[in-house]
């Protein structure tokens, strides 16, 4: 099925083809921030030239100029330049990157344009491959930081901690901070000023159909009950709060699945699943050892390397259907990941709102 139905590759709308090929090891070493893979270039992706590349003639020939974040040179370049020596042999182009960590364009030269264009196809396919490994920056968030939420919430711990406080695991240390109560949408991995930018001008172009689907205004909500998401409550990472539109509409569900829809089909976003899950985390053990981590809102079950767990059969018994309270929802932000800002929510880079 690798074959018949390969990994696809959204580039800037255009849709490419992954080969299938041995997972490629990539070392940094001490001395060398480059990265290296074994294997020709042409092998590590289908080279389908499209006639959207803007490729310019030139005096001397053809050129194209790439907008690539910094941090993923290193990527194109490869161990001792390797990468960036077999791509200008195999294309017949030359290559020029600016320096580590200097934003700026890579520019593709060659004397013919097919030779041009084979080279930016080959270049994006494996920025946009290495793209999906960088950790994410930001998110696409509903805040549930509206003060009645917060207090019941922080009522919910105070009783918690008094009632089930023998259960293993349960402490004080694995709550979410009330000021970031939130529901995640989204994650994106934006890596220079350039794509935050386009991420909020993105964000913007969705305004139209939110206040289509609110008539314009803010959504109410209501905070009820508590869920986990695998088989065991005897052994659970992560308890959510559950969030639905207080007509009993799914309003909140299609608004967070058109953005996700259109951040995917812009290639700043990955799906993950078909629809969004929309839940707020109210306790996490990932807290306990770092009080400012996220997880990855919507993958069900967020990072779980060395993940601790904590029973929380007593908690669903007393407190399953604990109501958080309501509030009117009025905004969707890009949120800014291990940030704080002067109302203790995250730091916004951008945000659109329902009214």
């Amino acid at each position: 099925m690798d074959v018949l139905r390969p990994t696809l590759i959204n580039i800037n709308g255009r849709i490419y083809r992954r080969n299938v090929v041995k997972e490629q090891l990539y070392q940094e070493e001490e001395d060398d921030e480059d990265f290296s893979y074994s294997g020709s270039v042409t092998a590590q992706c289908t080279d389908e030239p499209c006639d959207s590349i803007n490729v310019e003639q030139t005096e001397k020939g053809y050129r194209c100029a790439l907008d690539v974040p910094s941090v993923l040179y290193k990527y194109i370049i490869g161990k001792k330049g390797e990468t960036k020596k077999r791509l200008e042999s195999e294309t017949r182009t030359s290559i020029n990157i600016p320096k580590q960590g200097v934003e700026g364009q890579i520019v593709i030269s060659g004397q013919q344009k097919a030779s041009v264009t084979s080279a930016v196809t080959r270049i994006e396919v494996l920025v946009e491959s290495f793209r999906r490994k960088q950790p994410f920056t930001h998110f696409l968030s509903f805040p549930l930081n509206h003060p009645q939420i917060q207090e019941r919430f922080l009522k919910f711990k105070e009783e918690v901690l008094e009632q089930c406080s023998e259960a293993q695991g349960v402490d004080g240390s694995i709550f979410q901070n009330p000021a970031k109560l939130h529901l995640t949408i989204g994650t994106l991995a934006l890596l220079n000023d350039m794509e935050v930018t386009r991420a909020c001008d993105l964000l913007q172009q969705c305004q139209e159909f939110i206040q289509e689907i609110t008539g314009g205004k803010p959504l109410p909500l209501e905070v009820v009950g508590i869920e986990y998401m695998n088989d065991d409550p005897a052994m659970v990472d992560v308890l959510y709060a559950k969030v639905q539109v207080k007509d009993g509409s799914d309003k909140l569900q299609v608004i967070a699945d058109r953005l996700v829809e259109h951040f995917v089909a812009a290639g700043l976003m990955v799906r993950e699943w078909d629809r969004v899950k929309l839940h707020g985390t109210i306790m996490n053990t990932l807290f306990r050892k770092d009080p400012s981590a996220e997880d990855k809102g919507g993958s069900g079950r967020p990072n779980m390397n060395h993940r601790e767990a904590f029973d929380a059969r007593s908690i669903l018994k007393r407190f399953g259907t604990y109501h958080f309270g309501e509030f009117d929802l009025n905004a969707v932000h890009i949120s800014q990941r291990f940030s704080t800002d002067v109302s203790g929510y995250y730091t916004s880079s951008g945000l659109i709102t329902f009214s």
